[in-house]
């Protein structure tokens, strides 16, 4: 089994039946791992799938393999992508890896200006952010929207996170910042030209002291 054995696309209307099996593995993989998360409803997932903020793998004899959707903070500023689950028949092919980045570009394309955060615990998660860009952030960094904590209740750690003054938790917090990564890349290309220009006046040096050796 490999991962061309998937097919990974934009969840629509034809995919709310998977809902309810999405939502079982959600809670049961939290309790597997020992671990909190938000948990959302059949109905709330199947509205993600209706409003095509959402990404289903199937496998491709018809069977769900995994999922993950987008939510959105701050008037749109910022945006989530949640709720990330592989169905455990169909782990260890690189099917995380590939829906993280489908549901990443995405979130580009609905909102190329926001910024993309997301809070785990898993490191597996983590290694996947960091490849697509993001950086580790402060909790301070991530929205404030109100109705994103209010999320965390369902989380076994909510008690954790109000403690310390939602400053912190078990979870480690990651940014995408379009406009920072913007400079990055404006910053890049000015020391790419900055080293070819360099390179071209060397050159124009050489080939200029070597037509004085040969006149």
């Amino acid at each position: 089994m490999t991962i061309q054995d998937f097919d990974i696309q934009v969840a629509t209307a034809q995919h709310v039946d998977y809902a309810t099996m999405i939502c079982d593995e959600m809670a049961e993989s939290a309790k597997a791992r020992g671990t909190g998360i938000a948990q959302r409803s059949p109905e709330y997932v199947a509205n993600k799938m209706l409003e095509g903020k959402a990404v289903i793998a199937l496998h491709k004899d018809g069977t769900w393999a995994g999922f993950c959707y987008i939510e959105t903070w701050s008037h749109g500023d910022f945006v989530a992508n949640s709720g990330l689950i592989v169905n455990p028949n169909f782990r260890k092919v690189g099917l995380a890896k590939a829906i993280k980045h489908a549901i990443f570009q995405l979130s580009r394309k609905k909102y190329p200006e926001a910024k993309i955060f997301g809070l785990t615990t898993g490191l597996a998660v983590m290694k996947i952010n960091s490849e697509i860009g993001y950086e580790p952030v402060t909790y301070s960094e991530l929205t404030q929207d109100e109705n994103f904590w209010a999320g965390c209740k369902s989380c076994v750690n909510y008690d954790i996170l109000m403690s310390k003054g939602r400053k912190n938790c078990m979870c480690t917090a990651m940014l995408f910042d379009p406009a920072e990564k913007l400079k990055q890349d404006e910053e890049k290309m000015k020391r790419i030209t900055h080293k070819a220009t360099l390179l071209e006046r060397i050159e124009n040096a050489i080939k200029k002291r070597i037509g004085h050796i040969e006149s």
